[in-house]
């Protein structure tokens, strides 16, 4: 089951990368009742031409309006990687009008938290930035993957997601698990964490 924090507003842009998380919730959310268009960033790798291509003819069979950004500059030698592509795709989302909704799971939170606690402060993944809204921070990846096989949805594997020579990989592949094996619970406590978060916000903003 996809849960939800907060209320997703009727005329939104999914930030989509083709692969299941975006595709997911790109499917859950184009149900009729909303405005929904696609916003695409490619990285300039050679997954992502391929991406381009796959989210472009998913938009287009489904009627979906589509714009894409791409990488105008070259990664700075202090800058990782990862960081370049994060800082390249949220500045072309300061470009698009209205709220953005990304696909970021409670895997994500985990792999996130366990970053930021090795780097000395533990953080979560905030609901909010600007115009980006993360809706789906309590569901976990496989409920994402059980809704795209439940109701057939096309995605495509970026192979970089495997590669450890990125630190969001190597967390993800090789100290995850054991963090689960110490913790067995650590999704709950975390999603437990995120909405005392969520509605301390909420009301602190009323």
């Amino acid at each position: 089951m996809i849960h939800l924090l907060g209320k997703i507003p009727d005329d939104i842009t999914v930030a989509c990368s083709g692969g299941s998380d975006s595709m997911a919730i790109l499917h859950f959310l184009n149900n009729g009742r909303r405005r929904v268009k696609v916003a695409y960033f490619d990285h300039g790798t050679d997954h992502g031409i391929q991406a381009e291509i796959f989210v472009e003819q998913y938009c287009t069979n489904n009627d979906i309006p589509y714009i894409c950004g791409r990488v105008t500059s070259v990664c700075e030698p202090r800058q990782s990687q990862e960081e370049f592509w994060r800082n390249s795709r949220y500045e072309f989302f300061t470009q698009l009008v209205g709220p953005i909704i990304m696909g970021h799971h409670l895997d994500d939170v985990a792999e996130w938290w366990m970053f930021s606690s090795l780097r000395g402060h533990s953080k979560l993944i905030p609901y909010r930035n600007g115009d980006v809204i993360r809706p789906f921070l309590s569901t976990t990846k496989q409920e994402l993957l059980e809704w795209v096989d439940r109701n057939d949805v096309p995605f495509i594997d970026d192979p970089s997601n495997q590669d450890t020579k990125h630190m969001r990989n190597l967390i993800r592949h090789n100290i995850m698990p054991h963090a689960f094996e110490v913790n067995p619970g650590l999704h709950s406590v975390l999603k437990k964490k995120l909405i005392e978060d969520f509605r301390c916000k909420e009301e602190s903003n009323e």
